[in-house]
């Protein structure tokens, strides 16, 4: 399964339309005012499915997931020198990012491929294509880009 998430050029907070390769819109996330990043997503009837929530204060980058109302775990990025790489701790996942931190794999706990997710450079706004093996994992592995994203964005990676 592809999907393209593209972040919307004129909006207060951060806002994405992610689509299939059909071009249909498949979720919707919108940025809330909090402290730190809170990203809600939404499905293309606008109904909500969950949410990715940094939490500040902390010596690295981490985010709560949440499908619906429930915390179902965080990433959290690990300390490295030239690689991005976070733990995914709700699946066993592990993600790792190439040099720059445009282009990366995510791998369950067997070390199968779960997704690989790649920024398109010069484009007015963030833009990523993401390549997920089973469509079940497609919001969990939403979710690992955002915050992925969002944590390059606060300027702490």
């Amino acid at each position: 399964m592809r999907l393209y998430f593209k972040q919307r050029l004129f909006s207060w907070f951060d806002s994405y339309d992610i689509y299939d390769e059909a071009g249909q819109t498949v979720y919707t996330v919108q940025g809330k005012p909090a402290w730190g990043h809170r990203l809600e997503i939404f499905d293309s009837a606008g109904i909500f499915l969950g949410r990715i929530k940094e939490e500040v204060f902390t010596f690295l980058p981490r985010f709560r997931l949440y499908s619906g109302e429930t915390l179902v775990g965080e990433i959290r990025k690990n300390f490295t020198l030239f690689k991005p790489s976070f733990t995914l701790d709700c699946c066993g996942w592990q993600v790792s990012g190439d040099f720059w931190g445009w282009e990366y794999q995510v791998l369950d706990s067997a070390g199968g491929l779960v997704m690989t997710a790649s920024k398109e450079l010069f484009r007015m706004t963030d833009t990523y294509v993401l390549d997920i093996v089973n469509p079940a994992d497609a919001l969990f592995c939403l979710m690992v880009v955002l915050a992925i994203d969002a944590e390059k964005c606060s300027g702490a990676g």
